[in-house]
Parts: structure tokens; sequence; C-alpha cells
């Protein structure tokens, strides 16, 4: 089932991360070289810090990835900051 574009998304709003779904970049020059590709982007639906919320235009398919893994925000409280 193909879910619909979720009404937060805006064409001016985007993020070059592969879908983890339809993988539709795998075989896309600028892509593989890391470079924004007019083709394969994804809607940015929102932000939390460096959790980013995307959908993929191509599959419609909704995930979250926090862009600095192993990082932690000053406002966690865990470093007794």
């Amino acid at each position: 089932m193909r879910l619909p574009i979720d009404p937060q998304a805006d064409v001016a709003r985007r993020a070059w991360l592969a879908c983890p779904v339809c993988d539709d970049a795998r075989h896309c020059e600028p892509c593989a070289d890391r470079r924004n590709c007019g083709e394969h982007w994804r809607y940015l639906i929102s932000s939390n810090g460096p959790v980013v919320h995307l959908q993929c235009p191509q599959c419609t398919h909704m995930w979250s990835v926090n862009t600095r893994p192993g990082v932690t925000r000053r406002d966690d409280n865990t470093s007794g900051w």
C-alpha cells in the first residue's frame, strides 16, 4: 500500500538521502558521488535537531534518520554540564 504524499511536503524543502525502500538512486552517478541530483531527492517533512523526517516522492515511504549518530544534544543533559 502506497501512502499519500504528506500534506507538509514542499518541493522547496528537500534532502538527498537514499530511500531505504526503493533505492531508486543506486545507479545514479551524481548520487554515487554524493552530489545533489535533480531527480533523486526526498521531501524534508520536518526536523528535530539532527533527526530529519523524510518522504520519498517515488515510493512514498516515510522514515526518520539521525544525520549525526552518536552525537547527543546539549539539552539532553547526559554530560552533566
